[in-house]
């Protein structure tokens, strides 16, 4: 158990406050992260660019009570706390968790490399999840921070651990060596992948390499030069150990002898079959793969297995049940039927050979589309560089090539034989490029890293479902003019388009808003603000909820935050100044009597006076929020609320000294409380044609239609049950559609055993057992011709997503911002 004395002993730190003993668990060096108050320990990380010291004032108020700091702290502040200080945050990290790993004797599995790392990883860890309890790195969890991380989690349970280390610079796996201590080593292979801090590949070796300085074993493929001679120079150097732990070399080749020499390499259609021999024994595996870079990290993989010395049937067996690894280079379904290969994480001739190949496998659309960067530290003149880059292009049958950078740029004579477009930046071809244009394509993304073109990735993709929500655009415009049509002369409308705009989408919400001339919009987190702002919306938007974390994001989007506290508004106060603004506009909230946020009467007077200080600030609307305006039964209640407002704004604004927007009205009190429309009012879910005041039913129209189709039919016979825990029985002889959606999609699963209904051929069919994350039953026994492949209406048309709402116990809110992102949204005007 780790507390925080022990912790301090470890770390030869100083425990400035000690006020208890509670047993540390999680480390955690992201505020933002938390998930266990009581037994986390905070380890603040200091950057050129952020100090994480910042964030220890709002953890130790969400009840974290362990801290590791490098700077003075006011213990007074923190009186529950225990506070050791060091003398650098991010070495006492590694200290730490080098010494909870030596803690444990069992094999370790290290891998290091250009590509390949998590692939491989993974692997292992599929291939031995039946005979082990393993540790493993989360994700890509490879870096100076993620490995510790990584590391920290091995529990007095686990026989295995596999954890993957990669480097920027030279020095950093000294630091990860001690960390993760493998004694088994892997090295997939060697590239020009982050060759930016290297004098030259034998550098970066090298480097590579010291994760292995105590392993028993490295396992690594002979064919690449540059890695076999530098291994075995390695090799001579730790073998100068002691004899009983000398390091074994565990080597395969494609192409000379090694200890696992592959003969062939056979493909068919989806699958390999490699013949070996190993130890002067003929054998084989067969993987669900046929591309290049497979097929290298199964042999590694394979490798391993021979090491631990598994049976050639079990790993037959196991090899031929690999499954796809949803990172690095990878396929999903995009865009107007386009299919997305995303490998935006590094660009250099040898990963580009593999994902090219891996592209030229995809018949399924006409045409083969690359998005590529500059392709960084090559070693190559540009010219030669890319007139190779060519090459490779019109050898594998590229129809499309879209460059991105100013070196690719330059060498555009180069790709004469390709159709090809040219951008500086990726920013400049988010900005000019039309999504559309983009049809019926296998569209390989590859850049480096420092491109992001994972922002190009996140555009192209669209999950694969189906399962859709259809938006008619035309039917949220309609509404919109409805409430327009009964506001007072003047009175400006601000649409909430939080919660991905109710679940229908955000910026193409926005994007009609803003056709329509809407006055203002609303988000509940920067995010979806920075978002919008992306996306071309130029419409003041105001932050319902800013978070320290995101004031730099605020500041650089011309995004407008709701303050709600002193002690939110001082903090943003620094950011303001600290970016030489001045009039900044802010939106002020007052608790009118909900009690969940906002300012009261006693703070006014502070308030104002802080609002006046410096000039930092510019009141663009003060606002409240009304607890209960669609129910009659509460009107006296509402109207407190407003005459609270009335008072407390009125009051501001003379202080303040200058005219304010005041709103208080949501979407019911816009028809129900005329008297409160005041200058501006809030619409929120009535735009999509929720009318929870009952007021506008007869002009609005519903937006959203949720839909999903019969995967199965099934007749049961008479006391047969559906679904999981045997939960509904069939009273008759009955026909059971299989329809796919669950409650990973929103479908809530107090819908089940019959209080939920869907449309199937203009009828009713109640939801028959309970619901599974991904399918439900439905019973259609009285429904007429039904079919596999039925189109079956969850909500919409004829199907109110109120009356889903009713039967669930809930509201229309929860239903709509519940709906999944992995259900494909399909927009459509009239």
């Amino acid at each position: 158990m780790y507390t925080a004395e022990s912790i301090s002993k470890i770390l030869k730190g100083e425990l400035l406050q000690q006020t208890g003993h509670p047993e540390i668990e999680h480390i955690l060096l992201d505020s933002r992260k938390l998930l266990v108050a009581e037994t986390s320990l905070f380890i603040p990380l200091v950057s050129d660019r952020r100090n994480a010291h910042q964030y220890i004032d709002d953890l130790y108020k969400k009840g974290v009570s362990n801290f590791v700091v490098s700077e003075p702290v006011q213990t007074g502040l923190y009186p529950n706390a225990n506070i050791i200080l060091v003398k650098n945050t991010l070495q006492a990290l590694h200290a730490l968790v080098a010494w909870h790993r030596q803690h444990f004797n069992i094999p370790v599995i290290g891998i290091t490399g250009s590509n390949g790392k998590t692939i491989v990883k993974e692997w292992i860890y599929q291939l031995l999840e039946k005979d082990n309890n393993i540790v493993r790195s989360p994700k890509s969890y490879n870096s100076q921070i993620g490995v510790p991380l990584s590391v920290w989690q091995m529990k007095p349970e686990n026989d295995l651990a596999i954890f993957e280390a990669g480097i920027s610079q030279p020095g950093e796996m000294v630091n990860l060596e001690k960390i993760i201590r493998p004694t088994i080593g892997i090295f997939t292979n060697i590239g020009e992948a982050h060759n930016e801090g290297f004098l030259n590949i034998r550098q970066k070796v090298n480097e590579k390499l010291v994760l292995f300085t105590r392993s028993d074993v490295l396992i690594y493929c002979k064919d690449y030069l540059a890695l076999n001679e530098c291994v075995n120079n390695f090799h001579n150097l730790v073998g100068k150990r002691e004899i009983d732990n000398a390091l074994q070399l565990l080597t395969w080749s494609r192409k000379t002898d090694a200890d696992l020499r592959v003969i062939s390499v056979d493909k068919n259609e989806n699958h390999t079959r490699i013949d070996a021999l190993y130890k002067q024994e003929p054998v084989f595996i067969r993987i669900p793969f046929v591309d290049e870079g497979s097929i290298e990290n199964a042999i590694h993989c394979w490798a391993l297995m021979l090491y631990l010395g598994k049976a050639h049937e079990t790993i037959q067996e196991r090899m031929d049940h690999l499954g796809n690894i949803a990172m690095r280079l990878e396929m999903k379904q995009g865009i107007n039927n386009c299919s997305i290969i995303n490998d935006s994480y590094n660009s250099d001739l040898g990963s580009l050979a593999i994902a090219l190949e891996f592209l030229q496998q995809q018949r399924q659309h006409p045409t083969r589309t690359v998005i590529l960067s500059d392709i960084l530290q090559s070693g190559k003149s540009e010219g030669s560089l890319y007139e190779e880059v060519a090459g490779m292009l019109q050898s594998k049958g590229i129809n499309k090539l879209i460059g991105i950078g100013k070196n690719i740029s330059r060498e555009k004579k180069s790709f004469g034989a390709v159709k090809s477009e040219f951008y500086a930046s990726t920013e400049e071809f988010l900005q000019q490029v039309n999504m559309a244009d983009f049809q019926n394509e296998s569209i390989l993304v590859k850049g480096a890293r420092v491109f992001q073109f994972e922002r190009i990735g996140k555009l192209l993709e669209q999950k694969a479902h189906q399962t859709i929500l259809e938006i008619n655009l035309t039917a949220l415009a309609q509404n919109v003019k409805a409430y327009q049509s009964i506001l007072k002369p003047g009175t400006k409308l601000m649409a909430m388009v939080k919660a991905f705009a109710y679940g229908s989408g955000s910026f193409e919400i926005a994007n009609l808003l803003q056709f329509h001339g809407i006055d203002y919009l609303a988000v509940a987190y920067a995010d979806e603000g920075v978002e919008l702002r992306r996306a071309g919306i130029t419409l003041p938007i105001m932050v319902m909820n800013p978070e320290p974390s995101s004031f730099d994001a605020i500041l650089q989007w011309n995004l407008e935050p709701e303050m709600y506290s002193m002690h939110l508004l001082e903090m943003f106060e620094e950011s303001v100044r600290y970016a030489n603004k001045s009039n900044y506009p802010v939106h002020i909230k007052l608790d009118t009597g909900m009690h969940r946020l906002g300012f009261e009467q006693q703070d006014l007077p502070a308030l104002a006076l802080r609002l006046n200080a410096e000039g930092l600030f510019r009141v663009q609307s003060i606002f409240s929020h009304l607890a209960a305006s669609e129910d009659p039964s509460k009107d006296d209640f509402t109207k407190m609320q407003f005459d609270r407002f009335q008072k407390m704004s009125t009051a501001l604004q003379q202080q303040l000294g200058y005219p304010v927007i005041r709103h208080i009205a949501n979407s019911a009190a816009i028809q129900r409380h005329p008297q409160m429309q005041l200058d501006m009012v809030r619409l929120g879910i009535g735009m999509y044609g929720v009318d929870s005041a009952h007021t506008l039913q007869d002009k609005l129209r519903h937006v959203s239609t949720l839909k999903t189709t019969v995967a199965q039919l099934k007749r049961i016979p008479k006391g047969d049950t559906v679904g999981y825990g045997a939960s509904w029985k069939a009273e008759v002889p009955s026909l059971i559609a299989t329809v796919r959606i669950g409650y990973a999609d929103g479908y809530m699963r107090a819908l089940g055993n019959g209080k939920g209904k869907m449309l199937i051929r203009n009828k009713l069919a109640p939801v028959a057992g309970v619901i599974a994350m991904d399918m439900l039953m439905l019973d259609v026994t009285n429904i007429p011709d039904v079919a596999e492949g039925d189109e079956v209406i969850v909500f919409g048309e004829g199907l109110p997503v109120e009356d889903l709402a009713k039967w669930a116990g809930t509201i229309p809110y929860e239903i709509l911002t519940g709906i999944s992102q992995r259900v494909k949204r399909v927009y459509f005007q009239e």
